[in-house]
């Protein structure tokens, strides 16, 4: 069977941004005073999750990213991650796919 090639190595942007995610993780915690244990007990996991997501292991599921930010109260910012509203170049790739003028219709049908 195949292996994914991203569980060998990411993409350096990637790495880079999941270290960045657990280092803060890891901040957010010593900030509110918590334990790894009481962290783990908390969103239902065990202690060597909450430190793979500290220390932004890569072949950790979201899952546990997500839990532990709604934990410290960071959660909101996740949910607008992927937001269409915000994505400048798929607005810009849609905008180029709509009509540029409108087309005569063709008249209405009364036949239901």
């Amino acid at each position: 069977m195949k292996t994914n090639p991203l569980r060998e190595a990411q993409p350096y942007p990637v790495e880079h941004a999941l270290r960045k995610i657990g280092a803060n993780l890891r901040t957010a915690r010593l900030r509110r005073g918590i334990t790894i244990e009481e962290a783990a007990a908390k969103i239902g996991t065990g202690p060597r999750l909450v430190t793979e997501a500290e220390h932004g292991k890569p072949n950790l599921g979201i899952s546990v990213y997500a839990a532990l930010l709604w934990l410290y109260d960071l959660l909101a910012p996740l949910e607008d991650l992927a937001n269409p509203l915000k994505d400048e170049q798929g607005l810009i790739l849609a905008s180029r796919r709509e009509p540029t003028r409108a087309r005569r219709s063709r008249g209405l049908n009364n036949d239901f």
